[in-house]
Formats: C-alpha cells, sequence, structure tokens
C-alpha cells in the first residue's frame, strides 16, 4: 500500500501524463506556441495583470473516503484504545482540468485533446507510475526535490490499480465550485480518480492462530470440526482443493504439493502459477503418477525469484479430443515465509529499553513488500530496505523483557508457528527472549 505521499504522487503522474500526451501529438503545432502542464490552484495560474498563455491545469479539488474500503480492517481499536489493525486510509480524488489559451479556440483544442487522453487511458499502469516518479535514464539526483521524494510513495505497489473515470458537474454545482475558488471560469472539465490507498506503519496488535476447532474428540484425539463435501461432480476440469505437506495452511519452498479436482487426466499438463510479484506466470511440472482426480507438483526451490505472499495456481489440461488446453478455476497458494535464524534465542534491550531483533529468513524480502514482526500479539514493522536481502531487522521500542512466540509475516502471510501434525496440534517453539 501506499504511505502519505500517495496524493501528490498521483497527480504529478497525471500531470506527466498530459505533458507527454500533449508532446506525442505535436500539440505545439495546433496552437502555434508552447503548451504549459501544472497542477494549481486556478486563482494561481495566472498573476493579476499577466497574459494568459496555453496551458492545462490539473487542479485536485476534493478528497473522499471510498465506500468500497472505508470499512476494511475495522474494528481497528479494542476496548481499552490499543491498535489491533491498520485498515487502510481509501480515498477518492476529485480533479478539475481546466484549459487556458492565448488565442481564440486554443482553449477548446488543449481541451480536447486532454479529454481525449484521459479517455484513452482509464487505468495507471504500475510501470507507467513507476516511469513517471521515477524516470529512466534520467538521474534522479536532478529532479525537484518534490518529486524526488515522491518516488518513496509506493503507490505502483498498492492492491488496487487507480481509474480515471470522466464525471459531470451541473451548472449549479460548477458555479459554486468556481465562485469558491475566486478565480474566472474556463472551459473545465471534471475527473474522478480512485482508489488511492494510504497505510500507517504504526505497530498493531494480531491475535495468535487458532490451534483447535472445538473440543479434542477424546478417542481420535482429533478436534471436531465442520465437514463441507461437495455433492456434483463439475463437468469441466476443476480444482477443488491444494494442499501442502503435514497438514500446513501455507506451503515452503520445496513443497510437495497435492492437488485435487475433477477430470485432471489428459496431456500437456502443467501447474500455472501467478502472482503479482512475478514478471510472468510460472509452469511447474506433474510429478509421474497423476489421476483424473490427483495430481502432485513442487514448487521451485528459489529463494531470490519466489517472495513469500499470495499466489493464484491453476492446471492446465489438454483433455481427450481438444486441440487446446483447457484451464481450470484457480485457488490461492499462500507461499509462507521461514525464519532460519535459530531459535529460541535472545536479545538484549539497549540504554532506551529498545530492543533490535534480527533475522535470517526465506525466500528473501524485496524493499516494496510489508514485513512485520508478531512478537506475542504485538506487531513490529521492519526496518526499511533498499534492495532485496535475506536479512531483515526490527526495533521493538520499550520492549517488555520476557519469552515470545515469533511470527514473520511478509505481504499477509504468516510463518507457520503451529504444528498441525502433532496430535493435537501444538505450538513449535519459535520464541526469543528480550532480556
Amino acid at each position: 500500500m501506499g504511505n502519505a505521499l500517495a496524493i501528490a504522487a498521483v497527480t504529478a503522474v497525471l500531470k506527466d501524463l498530459l505533458n507527454n500526451g500533449l508532446i506525442d501529438h505535436n500539440i505545439t503545432g495546433a496552437v502555434g506556441g508552447n503548451v504549459t502542464v501544472s497542477a494549481l490552484p486556478p486563482d494561481r495560474v495566472f498573476a493579476p495583470g499577466v497574459q494568459e498563455g496555453n496551458q492545462l491545469n490539473i487542479f485536485l479539488y476534493q478528497v473522499a473516503p471510498n465506500v468500497g474500503w472505508r470499512n476494511v480492517g475495522l474494528p481497528s481499536r479494542d476496548e481499552r484504545g490499543g491498535r489491533l489493525t491498520n485498515p487502510p486510509l481509501a480515498l477518492d480524488l476529485h480533479y478539475l482540468l481546466t484549459a487556458y489559451g492565448a488565442e481564440d479556440l486554443h482553449a477548446e483544442v488543449l481541451l480536447g485533446y486532454a479529454m481525449q487522453l484521459l479517455h484513452e487511458t482509464p487505468v495507471l499502469t504500475r510501470q507507467s507510475i513507476r516511469t513517471a516518479l521515477q524516470p529512466s535514464p534520467v538521474n534522479g539526483g536532478i529532479l525537484p526535490p518534490t518529486l524526488q521524494a515522491l518516488s518513496a510513495s509506493e503507490l505502483a505497489d498498492q492492491v488496487e490499480q487507480i481509474k480515471i473515470v470522466a464525471t459531470v458537474l451541473n451548472s449549479e454545482e460548477m458555479s459554486k465550485l468556481w465562485t469558491a475558488l475566486q478565480a474566472r471560469y474556463r472551459p473545465t472539465a471534471a475527473y474522478h480518480v480512485s482508489v488511492v490507498m494510504i497505510e500507517s506503519q504504526r505497530p498493531a496488535k494480531s491475535a495468535l492462530p487458532v490451534v483447535t476447532i472445538g473440543p479434542v474428540d477424546p478417542v481420535t484425539r482429533e478436534p471436531r470440526g465442520p465437514v463441507a463435501a461437495a455433492s456434483l461432480e463439475p463437468p469441466f476440469p476443476t480444482l477443488s482443493s491444494v494442499t501442502p505437506p503435514q497438514q500446513r495452511t501455507s506451503a515452503h519452498l520445496g513443497d510437495i504439493l497435492v492437488v485435487l479436482g475433477h477430470k485432471l487426466d489428459g496431456t500437456n499438463l502443467a501447474v500455472r502459477v501467478t502472482g503479482s510479484r512475478l514478471n510472468q506466470p510460472i509452469e511447474l511440472p506433474i510429478a509421474s503418477g497423476n489421476t483424473a482426480i490427483r495430481l502432485e507438483t513442487t514448487i521451485p526451490n528459489q529463494p531470490a525469484t519466489l517472495p513469500a505472499g499470495l499466489y493464484s495456481l491453476a492446471v492446465l489440461v489438454q483433455r481427450s479430443g481438444d486441440t487446446f488446453r483447457r484451464t481450470t478455476n484457480e485457488l490461492t497458494l499462500a507461499l509462507a515465509p521461514q525464519i532460519t535464524t535459530a531459535l529460541p534465542t535472545s536479545f538484549a534491550r539497549d540504554g532506551n529499553g529498545d530492543a533490535t531483533i534480527t533475522l535470517t529468513v526465506r525466500p528473501e524480502v524485496q524493499p516494496t513488500q510489508r514485513v512485520t514482526l508478531l512478537l506475542g500479539d504485538l506487531e513490529i514493522v521492519a526496518q526499511p530496505r533498499t534492495s532485496q536481502t535475506s536479512t531483515v531487522s526490527f526495533v521493538v521500542r520499550g520492549a517488555v523483557p520476557g519469552t515470545y512466540l515469533v511470527r514473520l509475516r511478509v505481504d499477509g502471510v504468516d510463518s507457520e508457528v503451529v504444528n498441525r501434525a502433532a496430535t493435537p496440534p501444538e505450538f513449535f517453539n519459535h520464541r526469543v527472549t528480550v532480556a
């Protein structure tokens, strides 16, 4: 998710989009002179007494909460006011696109080109955001200080992509708006840009995972819980479950996955894995001995190229009589991080009562991944990283001495802390001592 710089970063990307579009369309030839793109309040575009020139201005006039995301992560605090979660601040941005012209029809020409450009660019892609905020091969050191700061907004890495939609302001709304701006009206179009997500970096609490569902049966020594089973077999190749080994809820690098489904027999079989951290989907081979309802595949042991996080898994199969490969439904696969530091271990506090906990992990974590350490029920955000690494550090402010169960959370996926192969399940001895 983005940070507090995300709003300004969106404006900067829109400004860069308009500026590049005008250059690509050779707009200077249409109006017979240079065109400037700005992001100023309308009353400051041209000073009083200054002759108006050819200019486009993109102005953020309203910021509103996004109704689809505003209740995510709630409640965020417990009865004592302690922070439980960091719900994202999801915002909709409302812009005015105004055209100014030095001569007759110039403003209309500029507005037409600008509206066409935004119509043809309904979504700000992640690559376009990175290009606008971190232009290459331009040296970042020669950019204005404000633009240098916006490169750290993490806007391109947020979950939702940013969409641009033209909106309508009636004559009364437009009149009231320009009156409040205390500026002379010029040809204007309104746009709705959504959704921009800002996430807090403050520590949060997270409950430990549930070890058992219901009481443990005294005879079988297994927890009682709900049991569901499909009763109708689908007509096409379909997946029903993906199971990591040892009854784990998430997989590790090098694990053998058991894939269950229906009508999975055929040729040209492969398991396709997609994820937001992968440049392109990868196809995994199928182990021998597969059947129509059961397949096995192995997750590559590649800690540098397969980061922890959530992935989608589907099976590609060419059924008898088909000339193409069918794609099954997709199931979620959680690739969990692993703490490779020998545990249990201890860390000492400094003179301020703070404890720095440094752990080695696999897979390697990328600079843009969100990494937190769950120390008991306290969640601590990792220290910033400038490159991909297998070592992460956490600073616990005002640490309370004691022994804590620890989990590593990377992009929302926790390291395994429960031994589900035991009967009944029990916690691993993944503990650290703060002395």
